[in-house]
């Protein structure tokens, strides 16, 4: 099993992770301005639901996902976290996740780093190391403490992910996401695949209202109580 550790209160238990805060949200009337980030240029967007091989010409040894976002709402502030799953579509154990409290998998394949040059946060995958029983990584990006102060992707946007050559930085594949619900918390970026031996990114763009205990349930990770 494995802890979240909230980002100023110690771990989640569990009626923190099922029950919704109904205070109202907090008042934005003297609220400060939400900085707004300049999105670094796309060079090989795709839409949603696309899926594209990342593989080039020469072998493709490691990827650096980069990711990026802006938020309306100043309390938004959101995470990315990365699950590494079997062909069952869930992780080989539950250190197979890696997000803030947790920054790199077992097999030191996949490592979060934060505020990277021109990016948010990042997440590096050496395919070299990588455990031969994952053939997927699923990367989601959550609005921390979300049923607790009432935040949604409504309160998002322009959240993209590049997805580039660890080695030389050139960007393989990029994209931003489009939709954005106020019935969602999480969402679904997208994913690198191994099909047929070869790595593919499926640009997923979908949401669920699970927080980030929610999406270990969804993916085989066992939170404490």
């Amino acid at each position: 099993m494995i802890n979240i550790p909230m980002k100023s209160k110690g771990a989640i238990d569990r009626s923190t992770l099922h029950t919704l805060n109904k205070n109202p949200a907090p008042s934005q009337k003297n609220a400060k301005k939400p900085v707004q980030r300049q999105i670094p240029p796309l060079v090989k967007p795709v839409q949603k639901g696309q899926k594209v091989s990342i593989e080039t010409s020469s072998p493709l040894r490691s990827i650096k996902a980069c990711f990026g976002w802006n938020a309306a709402n100043p309390d938004c502030d959101a995470d990315v976290s990365a699950f590494l799953l079997g062909a069952d579509g869930k992780v080989p154990g539950d250190s197979w996740f890696v997000f803030y409290g947790q920054t790199q998998s077992p097999d030191f394949s996949t490592s979060l780093h934060a505020k990277p040059a021109s990016d948010i946060q990042s997440i590096t995958i050496d395919f070299q190391k990588l455990n031969p029983h994952v053939s997927k990584i699923v990367f989601v990006l959550t609005i921390h403490e979300a049923f607790q102060r009432n935040l949604n992707f409504g309160m998002m946007k322009d959240a993209y992910v590049r997805i580039l050559n660890a080695e030389n930085e050139a960007e393989l594949v990029s994209f931003k996401l489009t939709d954005y619900y106020s019935n969602v918390i999480s969402m679904m970026i997208g994913e690198v695949y191994r099909h047929n031996g070869i790595w593919k990114f499926s640009a997923v763009g979908n949401g669920v209202a699970r927080d980030l205990a929610g999406l270990c349930a969804l993916y085989g990770v066992q939170v404490n109580d």
